[in-house]
């Protein structure tokens, strides 16, 4: 507890109990994993980059504490939408009280809301999508084809958002996942504001859906991932629910099951932060122990849920890890 920093000898001095228990054991099992050799996959649902979390998770890619990614398209493009319009967004502390004439006239002037934080449409997504279609349309003409995650990694390493930058780099955790080139998979990504942009570009015929990579392709990809990086396992942790985290999950029983390969090993470590509450058929809502009947988990597989707000959870757990 010594070498630990103020932050991590705080919350193991008071967190003892429930929920906060539960948050430092799992900050010690996912440092356990790291020691013992394991990857961790980290899997961002929700408004995550949105509510910043890039602040502390940029510095745990740049010091190898995860090894892949699975995330919705939003996080994806909204950590680029904050470095290049932070200063445009507008906070909304008292969003529950707003009526639907107020929603419509933040709607009116170009702001999408997200809880109690508004994305500026014209500095966000229009700046991004006026660069990544140059991007897409040169892959195109090329006939080659590149994931999402891939396109995102081109454009901020191209340079050409750096005249918009409205924060400080090292707080982008995408700037730091491009710099390393960082595994990523992105599922349902045609959900997401870009995705829509290229399915308009391609009902307007200007582009090619297959220039832009499939899930399919992600999943295999993944399998091709895990196979080749599990020999001293592969932890997940979880944060939110949702497409992010079941669709990653799956790639090991389709590798056990529909693939016959029974040497693939579980996953190593598992740790789910959520607000869901356990319910009838959610799958953010269910406990771990529901996942060993799937074959993602094992018995003995290290398990923790966290039932608290992500945005408060995620970051101390990071900060455990970091030894702050």
């Amino acid at each position: 507890m010594s070498n630990k920093g103020e932050i991590s000898q705080f919350i193991q001095k008071y967190f003892l109990h429930f929920n906060s228990a539960a948050l430092v054991d799992a900050a010690k099992g996912y440092e356990d994993q790291l020691n013992n050799g394991a990857k961790m996959l980290v899997s961002l649902a929700g408004a995550m980059s949105t509510a910043e979390l890039g602040k502390i998770f940029a510095e745990i890619i740049r010091t190898d504490k995860v090894h892949i990614i699975s995330c919705t398209g939003a996080n994806l493009e909204e950590d680029l939408m904050n470095l290049v319009a932070h200063s445009h967004y507008k906070r909304v502390p008292n969003y529950r009280d707003l009526t639907p004439k107020e929603e419509w006239d933040l709607l009116e002037n170009g702001l999408n809301r997200v809880t109690d934080t508004c994305i500026p449409e014209e500095e966000a997504f229009r700046r991004l999508q006026k660069h990544i279609y140059d991007i897409w349309k040169e892959a195109d003409e090329k006939g080659e084809r590149y994931f999402p995650h891939e396109f995102m990694y081109k454009l901020l390493l191209s340079g050409v958002l750096e005249q918009y930058y409205e924060i400080d780099i090292k707080d982008s955790w995408m700037y730091a996942a491009a710099q390393k080139n960082l595994p990523i998979v992105v599922p349902g990504w045609e959900d997401s504001t870009m995705g829509n942009i290229f399915a308009s570009y391609v009902i307007k015929g200007e582009l090619k859906a297959s220039t832009v990579k499939s899930g399919i392709e992600y999943m295999t990809f993944l399998a091709d991932w895990y196979s080749k990086n599990s020999e001293n396992g592969i932890g997940f942790f979880q944060i939110g629910g949702g497409i992010a985290g079941d669709f990653p999950i799956c790639v090991v029983p389709m590798l056990y099951q529909d693939l016959e390969q029974t040497e693939t090993p579980f996953w190593s470590y598992f740790c789910q932060i959520s607000d869901s509450t356990t319910s009838y058929g959610s799958y953010s809502g269910a406990v771990p122990n529901e996942k060993i009947t799937w074959g993602k988990l094992d018995i003995d597989t290290p398990k923790f849920i966290v039932e608290s707000d992500a945005t408060i959870v995620a970051p101390l757990i990071f900060a455990y890890l970091l030894d702050m």
